[in-house]
């Protein structure tokens, strides 16, 4: 396998945060069906502290962790773009470094790879 196409097939994580779980999984869902990713995680009852438009804001949101090849990365960034409710998401993309071969030619197969 070449070093171009092993770089495509290696994993990343998305990440977001959303006003709700509901919305997390409302965006996750379709990310899923559409073999965006191959999972999402799901983490509510977060708490953010962030400045916006000149005051301190605190807001419960959701993280979501999504699953995706780094081929996919631009899709997934454009697709989650599309379904944000968030005047400006953060959509950061975070390196895997590894993990049981299994597992990932599961996620290979849930993504088209």
């Amino acid at each position: 396998m070449g070093g171009d196409t092993q770089a495509k097939d290696e994993f990343v994580f998305v990440y977001t945060t959303l006003g709700s779980a509901a919305d997390a999984e409302r965006v996750a869902e379709v990310l899923v069906r559409e073999k965006l990713a191959a999972c999402v995680n799901i983490h509510p009852g977060m708490r953010s502290v962030y400045e916006w438009k000149g005051a301190v804001e605190r807001e419960d949101e959701a993280a979501a962790f999504i699953k995706t090849r780094r081929a996919l990365v631009d899709e997934v960034m454009v697709r989650l773009r599309a379904l944000h409710p968030y005047e400006v998401p953060a959509m950061l993309v975070l390196p895997i470094e590894g993990g049981n071969e299994d597992y990932l030619a599961w996620a290979r197969g849930q993504t088209g790879g």
